[in-house]
């Protein structure tokens, strides 16, 4: 009887001792962000923003709320949540990322217009997206602006609930001026089976490095849950848990196999139906983010998953054989499960990549929902261990840090983005955040689902309050404009008047205007999007670079750069998952990589921007892509600051000072 007392004893002893160390742990952390009210003003002195809305065009009656399948009536404002999406991309020709596509979630309209301020080049138009879409029974829920047909045009790929993606790819027959484009420019393509799908997100990248770029799209609901047909027969089926459900409707990759232009543009995908590991599928997908992590140009992949784990999977493709391998997080003594990359429980909505901590690896930035009010786990932000070698024994080399940089906690956050505003060489974390705006609160309710029995949570007429217009859960959050000061960072957000008066979903970013800075739009659930002109008040000199590969498999001449924002004579297409390392006067190394299209709803231009702080001096790049076949190609330059376009072919050094 004795030992077991002395058991028990010692047993409550180190859980006591655990305890301590744990709440020391988060005091001692928590004491280091602290930072002064002078310090935050100091900081909000680099930034300032002006804004203005997007243009809306005439179409449809308004909706608020989606028409929703008799099943899920009860909650019909909870599933009527997504679909303000917003991209940039240069769909003109005209050399410049100054062209927006969105989303108007109130009219379910594609609009492509003019980003304000950059000229009146061509009228704001609307895709037509019939007889391919019904909108009694279907909704647009994403944009995503790829050269899918490889002829230096930009096609638009859009995805929804209710159908599977629909193409829109460019027409060159109907395109006489490159200052004036217009509905018909577009023909729109019907390729993909003839599924019900809702799909959460999209990206494109060269996943077996073949040298053309393979589609990823993230499902939510189950294939086939006719979520917003309101005469739908059967049910719907929700998530079997709100923490490991394996219901959802998983991921599809589709690999580029051909593609014809000119008149009749088209192009071919087949579905690669093994490219992952068994027993991973279901998840409910709401990002996706394609960047290379281990050196191979091969980019990992990164699925951020609502009510279960994220996945991050290794590459191990080959050249018409896609394959992934899963990574996991290594968990360490005092830290939560949850916390650890993979084994997280939540609701992820959002990832985006870049390089906080200077070892030349991208970190990993994930959005969740971090609710005083209710549900709380952590915005997530995994830094790299920098042991790239771990992925051979199915290690994910990443550990969150969150909490001791400051951003951890926001709100109910979808988008996530890094990206450096002031050209200070160290990115700015924003954030899209909110996600019913009404009158009456439901946290309560919520909470207490999310805290109820796997059991009770797939059944929403007995389970589920009634979530419907006029509900509020995190209806008031304010988006968040992250700066780093000292070792970590602070919202800024209301020091620089950086809000919305909707909650939001996206954000999309570009230098619209060639002045040096970036700019960005924040798309709204229920509301106009809104452009951010970068007024930069201190802002320092930076490097843009727009890199093409030719469209011509054939071109093998030499690498050509152009300053400004004149494009090539030899048409291109962006040269996504090209890596860029430049190496400032100051010694500091910095990174990026040309983005297909990662995140939740909000998709940046494909140029790499880099801020060169006070220097004005020539820096040395560094690019390495794979080409038009597929062969790992890499040129050193040496390059003032500016803004550049670069057709890339072949290794070979150059000199533009």
């Amino acid at each position: 009887m004795y030992p077991s007392r002395v058991f028990v004893t010692q047993h409550r002893a180190r859980t006591l001792a655990a305890l301590l160390l744990v709440f020391g742990l988060f005091v001692a952390v928590r004491l280091s962000l602290s930072v002064s009210k002078q310090e935050i003003k100091a900081a909000a002195t680099r930034f300032a923003f002006s804004r203005s809305p997007l243009p809306k065009l005439p179409g449809p009656p308004i909706r608020t709320q989606r028409l929703v399948h008799p099943s899920i009536q009860r909650v019909s404002a909870f599933v009527s949540t997504v679909g303000a999406a917003v991209a940039l991309n240069d769909l003109d020709g005209d050399g410049v990322s100054n062209d927006a596509c969105y989303i108007d979630t109130q009219t379910d309209q594609i609009i492509i217009t003019p980003v304000p301020g950059t000229g009146n080049r061509y009228s704001p138009f609307v895709l037509v997206q019939e007889p391919f879409f019904d909108r009694d029974r279907m909704a647009p829920l994403g944009v995503l602006l790829s050269d899918v047909t490889e002829d230096g045009h930009v096609d638009v790929i859009v995805y929804y609930a209710g159908r599977t993606p629909l193409l829109f790819l460019w027409q060159s027959s109907t395109h006489s001026d490159s200052s004036s484009i217009g509905v018909a420019n577009y023909v729109v393509r019907d390729i993909f089976p003839k599924e019900i799908w809702m799909t959460g997100s999209a990206t494109t990248a060269d996943f077996d490095g073949d040298g053309h770029l393979d589609l990823i799209f993230a499902n939510y609901f189950k294939d086939g849950s006719d979520l917003y047909n309101p005469v739908g027969a059967g049910s719907v089926s929700m998530p079997q848990s709100f923490s490991h459900a394996a219901n959802g409707g998983g991921e599809r990759i589709y690999r580029w196999t051909s593609s014809t232009i000119g008149n009749t543009p088209n192009v071919t995908y087949e579905e690669v139906r093994d490219a992952f590991p068994d027993g991973v599928g279901g998840g409910w997908g709401l990002a996706v983010g394609a960047c290379d992590l281990d050196g191979d140009l091969l980019p990992e992949l990164y699925v951020a998953h609502d009510f279960g784990p994220d996945r991050l999977f290794w590459n191990r493709s080959t050249p018409g054989q896609i394959r992934f391998a899963l990574l996991e997080g290594r968990r360490q003594f005092a830290v939560p499960k949850s916390y650890v990359l993979g084994r997280d429980s939540f609701k992820s909505m959002g990832v985006d990549f870049a390089d906080l901590n200077d070892d030349g690896i991208p970190d990993i930035y994930v959005s969740n929902i971090t609710e005083p009010k209710g549900l709380q786990e952590s915005q997530m932000l995994f830094l790299s261990t920098g042991d790239v070698t771990t992925m051979r024994e199915g290690v994910a080399p990443y550990v969150n840090q969150s909490e001791a940089l400051g951003l951890s906690d926001s709100g109910w956050a979808w988008d996530a983005k890094l990206d450096d505003f002031d050209n200070d060489g160290i990115p700015e974390a924003l954030q899209a955040t909110g996600f019913i705006r009404g009158s009456s609160n439901l946290w309560p309710e919520l909470q207490e689902l999310a805290t109820a029995n796997d059991a009770l949570v797939s059944n929403v007429s007995t389970s589920w309050p009634r979530i419907e217009p006029g509900a509020d859960l995190a209806g008031h959050n304010q988006n968040p404009f992250f700066v780093r000061v000292g070792d970590h960072y602070v919202d800024i957000a209301k020091e620089i008047g950086f809000g919305e008066d909707q909650v939001s979903r996206g954000i999309a970013i570009a230098d619209v205007d060639l002045d040096g800075s970036l700019d960005l739009i924040v798309s709204n659930m229920w509301g106009p999007a809104s452009y951010y002109h970068n007024e930069h008040p201190v802002a320092g000199s930076s490097l843009s670079l727009n890199l093409l590969l030719p469209v011509s498999p054939d071109y093998t001449g030499k690498t050509i750069i152009y300053q400004g924002k004149q494009r090539s004579e030899i048409p291109g297409r962006a040269a996504v998952g090209a890596a860029v390392t430049v190496t400032r006067l100051d010694g500091k190394v910095l990174t990026r990589q040309v983005d297909g299209g990662n995140g939740h709803s909000g998709k940046r231009s494909p140029e790499i921007h880099f801020g060169l702080g006070d220097s004005l001096g020539t820096v040395e790049v560094k690019i390495r892509w794979r080409d038009q076949q597929g062969h790992v190609q890499q040129e050193l330059l040496n390059l003032k600051p500016g803004r550049y376009t670069v057709l890339l072919t072949r290794s070979k050094s150059g000199d533009l000072s």
